[in-house]
């Protein structure tokens, strides 16, 4: 459809206007100081983070390192060799105890994070200490409830996906970067052996022992449908035959207005998206198959096709937040007949959302004290609701001059809407 002259011509004064300002701003920008990331001081390790030294640095253990709480295995247990018999032997434990599990849920408290290496010199210094937190969770005596704690590093992950992904090894290691691999092993992680994954740029503020309380079970209404979601008696005794409501825990990354363009001028799929810097889940949850399904017809498609779409490869849609949020609205879609835009916590002050089995925390859950724009009903780290908090320290993605204009050009002027978020292939030069 071709668009009437006046219109045209307007648009492509906006699209010029555009490049100017962003021409501008990027002179601006750029004309500042670079921060520099400060060195960290091995020398200090040992006595500022004792955890972090001894349960991951000086652990000597093959696929990376790992701790399960006395107690949790027999006398007799033969000590595991890697890591995947590690987080096999606590999977199993956990079902042993209804105290080594999250509360309301069926999550065992094994709490899982990932690196290149589990040599911590190698690290971002500012890391460190929020590390050395999920750790003082997982195997402080003071603690209720100690967690098994499993750090994976590239050989563990390596190990994961010749044991429980054997066909899809070649093109796991063929097809993705390492952020997608990441992103692809935390889904797996939770699939296979059940319990919480966070970034190691993550800061803990609830134990997550205690991310579900009552008060995120309750019984809500959508108001477009009138169908009714949660539990009706959000008690420990009153779950039937003895297993708890929640097998499945996200987290909002964006609760925006599904009738504006918000979501996508600020770079976003779904007006309402899931987090997965952070995600717990009992093992073998449907949601996390829907998404490796999603992932193996993708890839299929992807080898198949004739011509190179750019926004196919982007990590954010083929195995990030757009990712993992696809599949669960798929699965809650297909299963439960749920209006996924429901979920959003605009409408009721930011509140839990408890669908079939899986618990959709606010904005707030995963994602509190953002600031003033982009806010989307975000409270303050200090609020009840906050189970951690994300400080975004990945450098995955390499400035991209292309990139960074569309980025510019939706988010100030609402155009660009299709504009490429990944940037172009380097041309491969033969030899």
């Amino acid at each position: 459809m071709l668009l009437p002259h006046s219109l045209f011509r307007r648009r492509l004064r906006l699209m010029l206007l555009s490049a100017l300002a962003f021409a501008a701003a990027l002179l601006f920008f750029s004309g500042g100081q670079r921060k520099e990331t400060p060195q960290f001081d091995a020398r200090l390790l040992e006595q500022q983070y004792p955890l972090v030294w001894s349960r991951i640095h000086s652990f000597d253990g093959v696929g990376g390192a790992w701790f399960i709480p006395p107690g949790w295995l027999a006398d007799d247990q033969r000590p595991p060799e890697n890591i995947v018999e590690a987080a096999i032997l606590a999977s199993k434990a956990a079902l042993l105890a209804r105290e080594r599990q999250a509360a309301f849920s069926n999550i065992p408290l094994l709490m899982h994070q990932t690196g290149a290496s589990s040599k911590v010199n190698t690290w971002k210094p500012d890391v460190v200490p929020w590390v050395e937190q999920w750790l003082e969770y997982s195997t402080s005596p003071d603690n209720s409830a100690p967690m098994a704690y499993f750090f994976w590093d590239d050989e563990g992950i390596a190990m994961v996906m010749d044991k429980y992904e054997k066909e899809f090894v070649e093109d796991f290691n063929s097809i993705f970067t390492p952020v997608e691999k990441a992103d692809i092993f935390r889904v797996l992680t939770c699939q296979y052996f059940g319990g919480v994954y966070a970034d190691i740029d993550t800061e803990p503020l609830r134990h997550p022992a205690d991310w579900v309380g009552p008060s995120d079970l309750a019984r809500w209404i959508d108001d477009i449908t009138g169908k009714s979601y949660g539990f009706k008696k959000p008690d420990e005794e009153a779950a039937a035959d003895g297993k708890q409501p929640v097998n499945l825990i996200w987290g909002l990354e964006a609760d925006t207005d599904p009738n504006t363009n918000t979501y996508w001028r600020m770079g976003y799929t779904y007006p309402i998206q899931l987090t997965q810097w952070a995600l717990a889940s009992a093992p073998g949850h449907p949601a996390l198959r829907q998404f490796m399904e999603n992932l193996r017809a993708e890839v299929h498609l992807q080898k198949n096709a004739t011509t190179y779409d750019p926004n196919r490869a982007d990590p954010l849609t083929r195995t990030g937040p757009a990712a993992v949020t696809l599949a669960t609205l798929l699965w809650l879609e297909r299963d439960f007949g749920f209006r996924w835009n429901a979920l959003t916590g605009l409408k009721d002050g930011g509140k839990s959302k408890l669908v079939a089995d899986a618990l959709i925390l606010p904005i707030t859950g995963f994602s509190p004290g953002r600031g003033s724009y982009g806010n989307m009903g975000s409270k303050p780290i200090t609020d009840p609701d906050a189970r951690l908090v994300h400080h975004a320290l990945g450098s995955w993605r390499k400035f991209d001059l292309l990139v960074e204009y569309g980025k510019f050009c939706r988010t100030v002027f609402g155009l660009c809407k299709d504009w490429t978020k990944v940037p172009a292939p380097r041309p491969q030069i033969g030899l």
